[in-house]
């Protein structure tokens, strides 16, 4: 099963911005956006230097993640409003959160939602993904005309994406789009080698951004941009900017990665692009 390999938007680079995540603190990160007016000036911020897609985690009132629905529907129609990005919900939550619950994000009508491809230990943590709960996902997000991302933690996982295609066919937009996540404790190292080596068994057509999870942020960026692949960055993934030095908010995370795109002649793509590419249909 595979995509088509010639994909509109193959000259530049799809550039997504992780603006939150669900595992850092607010009373630790005070510079975080948790609040949904800072998920949206962060995600304007973001889309003037160069983002066309934005991977959502949201805060309740706590600052603590939360699968809401009402907030989630809220924000996905205040991004809408305000930006022209793709918006891509979560529906990995946090390690804690409840099959149904992940599955109830699909009804906030996202353009995109992740669908990790298995189980993973997260640091200290276990990141559950029951195969049976995958195709789960991945049926409902077809039935809904929400485009998937494959989120990808270590090699295995390609095999079982492989699987699911084989098993119960290609996504809604008729593409297929990983996000190698690398560089977690207890997934795949954020490397070169293994970026080389995830790209030997992805999927026939496929397309693929790379995550450096904290100092393999810049590795995993270059080695990405270097095999003609897409780049997801910001505070969910890494807080530290260099040595030392803590990162000023999410458009700062994004003007690095376009200003590597653009050395690489792949500029950034502009979000009707990247719609384009993925197969996303503009919907709200």
């Amino acid at each position: 099963m595979s995509a088509s390999t010639q994909r509109p938007g193959s000259h530049g680079t799809l550039i997504t911005v992780a603006p939150t995540g669900a595992e850092h603190a607010k009373a630790d990160v005070p510079n975080l956006p948790v609040t949904l007016d800072e998920l949206v000036s962060t995600a304007r911020d973001c889309e003037r230097v160069g983002a066309s897609m934005i991977h959502v985690h949201i805060r309740g009132t706590d600052a603590k993640p939360t699968l809401d629905l009402g907030l989630l529907k809220a924000t996905v129609a205040a991004l809408r409003a305000e930006t022209d990005l793709v918006v891509q919900l979560s529906t990995g939550g946090a390690v804690t959160d409840p099959e149904e619950n992940r599955l109830r994000v699909l009804e906030a009508g996202p353009d995109s939602a992740s669908c990790t491809m298995g189980t993973v230990n997260f640091g200290d943590d276990v990141f559950m993904n029951r195969w049976e709960f995958v195709v789960e996902l991945h049926k409902r997000m077809r039935d809904r005309g929400i485009v998937p991302e494959y989120e990808i933690f270590d090699l295995g996982q390609l095999t079982s994406l492989r699987r699911l295609l084989d098993q119960h066919g290609l996504p809604a937009g008729g593409h297929v789009h990983v996000d190698l996540v690398m560089g977690v404790p207890g997934g795949m190292p954020g490397d070169t080698e293994t970026l080389a080596a995830a790209l030997r068994v992805i999927p026939e057509g496929a397309t693929f951004s790379a995550t450096g999870i904290g100092r393999s942020a810049i590795p995993v960026m270059f080695a990405a941009l270097s095999a003609g692949g897409h780049l997801r960055v910001g505070m969910e993934d890494t807080i530290s900017y260099a040595r030392g030095e803590r990162v000023r908010d999410n458009a700062q995370l994004v003007a690095r990665a376009s200003g590597l795109a653009r050395i690489a002649q792949r500029p950034p793509l502009p979000a009707d692009e990247v719609r384009k590419l993925l197969g996303v249909q503009r919907s709200g």
